[in-house]
């Protein structure tokens, strides 16, 4: 059993055409991390299994949730809440690791024209995994990425924040899962350079700082 698990918070302009491509690849569920919108309504509306947090915990809180409320599910599908009809293409991961190739296999999307760009953070990922592991992804914080169930209660529990890609992949490699990076058409929302931009960068530096600092 495939499960696609989809983290949102306040996306009920993008979640209906995400979770309706990602039913043509498995069972979606949709955590809504503390939405003041009707995320979690849309969602419902367009096939979804809806979890719900009354407040906003995080990221990894969420993935940790959407992956408990699918037990059965042998492969998890993680992906952004803003892909729209790109979600489908995230169909290649799965082939990826129901084939054996990968135990997690992570989207490496396209450039973006127009990215306002958040290279210092990838750069700091980048190399912190290379460091602890050997390894240089090319997109060290895709989060879109499917394993198998095994692999992610091995990276249990999940680092806090921006921080989760980065720390899963270095416990993964760690505890010697195979990571492979896929090229995926998929596209989401562009980063801009205005100021809440800038925070939000900010944010994820601290948070894989964080969760690097902790590995070492």
């Amino acid at each position: 059993m495939i499960a696609v698990v989809i983290p949102a918070k306040d996306e009920a302009a993008r979640i209906a055409s995400t979770v309706t491509a990602a039913r043509t690849i498995g069972d979606v569920v949709v955590v809504d991390d503390g939405s003041r919108d009707d995320t979690a309504d849309v969602a419902r509306a367009a096939g979804a299994t809806v979890v719900r947090h009354p407040r906003n915990r995080g990221k990894a809180a969420a993935m940790t949730t959407g992956a408990a409320a699918v037990p059965d599910a042998e492969l998890l599908l993680f992906l952004d809440a803003d892909l729209r009809e790109t979600a489908a293409a995230a169909a290649a991961l799965v082939v990826h690791v129901e084939a054996g190739d990968a135990d997690c296999a992570i989207a490496n999307l396209p450039r973006t024209p127009g990215a306002g760009g958040h290279g210092f953070v990838v750069r700091l990922a980048r190399d912190g995994i290379r460091r602890a592991t050997g390894w240089a992804p090319d997109q060290p914080l895709s989060g879109q990425r499917c394993l198998t169930r095994k692999a992610f209660e091995a990276a249990l529990p999940l680092a806090y924040g921006f921080g989760v890609e980065t720390a899963m992949t270095i416990d993964l490699l760690r505890a010697g899962f195979r990571v492979v990076e896929v090229p995926v058409p998929i596209a989401h929302r562009v980063t801009g350079t205005g100021w809440r931009d800038q925070v939000h960068r900010a944010r994820q530096y601290a948070h894989v700082l964080r969760a690097l600092a902790r590995r070492r």
